[in-house]
This record gives C-alpha cells, structure tokens and sequence, in this order.
C-alpha cells in the first residue's frame, strides 16, 4: 500500500514544472549538469524535483535553510541513481544541513556528513560547495554521505549495495575486496586512485571508491579497470566518457 501510495504521490509531482529558478542554482553550483545529454538531462530534472520535494530538509546550526541548498544537494544525491532508481533513497527520510563542519555527540571532534542508520543524512553546506567547486580531486562529501545511504538500503552498512543482479554479487566481493585489502596495505595504484579513509572498512572503501569513480574517473579506469568496471555496471554511468 505504501508503494502504491509513494507512485501515485509521484506522479503528482512529476506534473508540477520544474521552478524555474532552480536552473540558476545549478549553473552556478553544479558542473556536471552541463555534461548531461538532452535524455538524462530530463530524468535528472524529474528525479531533482522528487528528491527536493519528497524528503524533509533542516537547516542546523544557525542555518536558514533555502531552495538553493535544497536544489544543490539534492543535486549530488540525484548523480548517483540516474541510472539506478530513486527507491534506493526510500529509507532516507531527511536532510539536516549545517552551515560548516559540526560535532556530533558520538563522534570525536568535527565532521562534515554523516549518514545515519535510521534514515537520516547530515551535511555541511560548505563542504557540499567545496565538494562541487573541485569536480576532479576526488573529495565530495556529499557523494560520499549519499553513497553509504545506497549502501545502507539492502539493510547494513557493509560496502555492498542492492546490486542490479544475483549474478554480479561474486565478481563484486571478489573486486572490492581485493582492492580494499590493497589500499589498506598502501599499494601505490589503489593510493593513487582513492583516499586512504576507504581502507577503515568495507562501507567506507565503497562510499571512498564512489567519489574517485566520478571525480577521478579516468585515473581509476586506467590504474584499477576492473573497481572501474564494477561501478560502472553498479552505478550504470561511464564518466571517464562524459556518460
């Protein structure tokens, strides 16, 4: 009945036009707007506007929260299920965004994005600006919280996401693994592709490995073909290619 309910929702939704004013936002903001063909143009428009609209933004930490904020992060979260699906977000239910790196009473120190378990993620606007103003040195904090919300979505944080089929599982364990385990050892090709933080554990290195795919995307499909690949199948995107 749920689904049911989330389709029709939907399609209200996708009637209403895109504001225009949000266009604005992502000339000024998001690059990888411009690289977008005609076709997945249009579906990334409609999935920004279900993104948007769908889930519950809060501005924290003396942060007013706008439709700039709203479109742009929304934005990055959208990049990731252009080719998937927007039910891989369905448990995520809101957005709380803070003006700059915040502390959090579980962790030591300053953050800049947490993505927790019961469906909430927590972003830095600056960081999330940051993230976008340099589109190839492999550090997007957005991309890496939304990343382990896809992880999160088959039910734990364990580096392995819904996968499209049964089949892909094995070559997915095989190549993630060994590629974690090399980047935890310091192999010069994997630190060359992705930020030591990926060989905390397996969640980190897939939320890790998702950032250089799309922001380091040519290194990694030169240095590590294979981790290219199986994102590449996962995500359905080629970005070495502009696609």
């Amino acid at each position: 009945m749920l689904g049911f309910v989330r389709t029709l929702r939907r399609r209200q939704l996708l009637r209403r036009p895109f504001p225009p004013g949000w266009s604005a936002y992502l000339e000024r903001h998001v690059p990888f707007v411009q690289e977008l063909a005609p076709e997945p143009l249009q579906r990334f428009l409609d999935l920004l506007k279900l993104f948007a609209w769908e889930k519950e933004f809060i501005g924290a930490g003396g942060l007013t929260l706008t439709d700039e904020i709203r479109v742009v992060v929304s934005a990055t979260a959208v990049r990731l299920v252009l080719y998937l699906d927007l039910s891989y977000y369905d448990r995520l239910r809101e957005v709380i965004v803070y003006p700059d790196a915040f502390k959090l009473p579980d962790r030591t120190g300053v953050v800049l994005g947490e993505a927790k378990n019961w469906g909430t993620v927590i972003l830095s606007w600056q960081a999330v600006l940051d993230g976008l103003r340099e589109p190839r040195d492999g550090h997007s904090t957005a991309t890496h919280e939304f990343a382990h919300v896809l992880d999160r979505e088959d039910g734990s944080f364990d580096g392995t996401p819904h996968l499209r089929r049964y089949s892909h599982y094995a070559a997915w364990a095989s190549v993630m693994g060994e590629h974690f385990l090399k980047l935890r050892e310091g192999r010069p090709l994997e630190r060359a592709v992705l930020d030591d933080y990926g060989g905390l554990n397996e969640a980190e290195f897939f939320a890790v490995a998702t950032e250089s795919f799309f922001e380091k995307s040519r290194q990694m499909k030169e240095k590590t073909p294979d981790l290219y690949e199986e994102l590449k199948r996962f995500y359905g995107w080629d970005p070495a290619l502009g696609h």
